[in-house]
């Protein structure tokens, strides 16, 4: 957030001006998210960046999905100087950098639907009551070639988890893009092929919650523009084929204390509960309260849900567990390291919004906390091979089945109101409900098929 009346944020300005004489760079994009979580980007001369940094870049709110109406259409960009980087796929002689956004009304202030500003308003939260939310995403994503003769793209390569092939076109993209992520200052920690033919992982180390947005939506920026440039298409689509896993966003959390030197999740008196302290099971058990009202968020696409069905390693139930990994929250082993002491929720996918998912997750862990929101015991047995009635008798519901049933369960949840602010709440579901109606109306391949001979 922009003070000018801050030290610390104008020496960031001051060097970011600075960086950008010194490389003679000509245009600055500004980029910020809609409320699904695409990129948006405005690119403006670097002459005018010490005026924008002071007095903002206007722009149309109307036409940026899940913002104003043409009726109050104005509104404007302020660049956050620590997050400027120079774009490493750019030459030097045409050199560009970005900065991301925060947005504000013409009346100079904080535009309240604005994502970035729901997470820091809920990081907030956390900070009033004593903690700091930490957390990291494992993002999955497919590279694949489109079709020559306009049919549907196919993956780019027939391998599977872990498999290593010298001189495999996947695995130098994969390292591409994660060398264009550090360049960003991302520090890359894991990058793998994923179960799937053409899919991928790549993790980079736990932050705080805004930086770690942050970083995601960069992360997913350099993936697209390194496949691009090499004639392939990375995406983020949960589902894009049928029959092999989908891609999620397992997102691991923990609370800290605000000056970082104590990891809240973890207590030595709690040895026979795998060392998670209160908290943290108060935390877990406010996820899964929650979990059929924020899902939605954590889900946003009609795709989102033909991930999440049994079969393909995605969680379905609301459950929590250490070891299993079929229900919708594990508890990775730590080993009983102090700074490890961690919860892993695994329904969310990377094509959303990560301000609006964090913002959520973070929001339902507190609300968790202040009820004392007790999750039950771990279920260790594999939920997918339970019936009916042994999830029914051990409380075990599933996470809604379509986009239309997570947004009618949002529609009714006061804390994910209270969380996303009126306008943004109303706005998503508006969106939402759309993007559910295109879906619902088309009439598909597999329909025809399947029926028009039959009926």
């Amino acid at each position: 957030m922009r003070n000018f009346n801050d030290a610390v944020w104008k020496e960031n300005v001051t060097n970011v001006v600075k960086t950008i004489r010194e490389n003679d760079i000509k245009f600055v994009r500004l980029q910020f998210t809609d409320i699904n979580g695409m990129l948006k980007n405005l690119a403006v001369s670097s002459k005018n960046i010490e005026s924008i940094f002071e007095n903002g870049q206007s722009f149309d709110g109307s036409s940026i999905t899940g913002y104003r109406s043409v009726e109050e259409s104005d509104m404007v960009l302020y660049p956050d100087p620590t997050t400027f980087a120079i774009l490493p796929w750019r030459p030097k002689e045409k050199s560009s950098c970005r900065l991301l956004c925060d947005i504000y009304t013409p009346q100079n202030k904080r535009y309240d639907a604005d994502p970035r500003y729901i997470l820091e308003k809920t990081i907030e939260k956390a900070c009033q009551v004593g903690y700091k939310f930490m957390c990291a995403p494992e993002l999955e994503f497919f590279i694949v070639k489109e079709s020559e003769n306009g049919g549907l793209p196919t993956p780019i390569d027939l391998s599977g988890y872990f498999d290593f092939h010298p001189g495999d076109l996947t695995d130098d993209l994969r390292r591409e893009i994660a060398d264009t992520a550090e360049a960003f200052g991302i520090d890359i920690e894991i990058s793998h092929h994923e179960s799937a033919l053409g899919q991928n992982e790549i993790d980079f180390k736990y932050g705080e919650a805004l930086e770690t947005a942050d970083r995601a939506i960069t992360l997913k920026m350099c993936g697209k523009v390194v496949a691009a440039r090499a004639g392939y298409l990375t995406t983020y689509m949960p589902k894009p084929f049928q029959g092999i896993n989908g891609s999620g966003m397992h997102i691991h959390q923990s609370l800290w204390s605000l000056d970082g030197t104590i990891n809240m999740f973890f207590s030595e008196k709690d040895a026979k509960q795998g060392y998670l302290s209160e908290s943290a099971r108060n935390f877990i058990g406010g996820q899964l309260a929650h979990g059929r009202k924020m899902c939605a968020i954590l889900n946003s696409w009609p795709n989102s849900f033909k991930r999440l069905v049994p079969g393909y390693e995605a969680p379905v139930y609301i459950a929590w567990a250490h070891k299993n990994r079929s229900p919708l929250i594990r508890v990775p082993n730590f080993g009983g390291r102090k700074s490890a002491a961690r919860c892993e929720i695994r329904c969310p996918d990377g094509a959303g919004n990560p301000y609006l998912q964090f913002a959520v997750l973070l929001a339902t862990g507190l609300d968790g906390i202040k009820n004392k929101t007790d999750p039950g015991e771990p279920v260790e047995l594999n939920v997918y091979h339970m019936s009916y009635e042994e999830r029914k008798e051990r409380g075990i519901v599933s996470l809604p089945e379509s986009l239309k049933e997570a947004l009618d369960e949002l529609a009714t949840s006061e804390l994910m109101k209270e969380t996303l602010g009126e306008t943004a709440f109303e706005n998503f579901l508006k969106e939402k409900r759309r993007e559910w109606d295109a879906y619902r109306l088309q009439v598909t391949e597999w329909e025809v098929n399947r029926y028009i001979k039959r009926l």
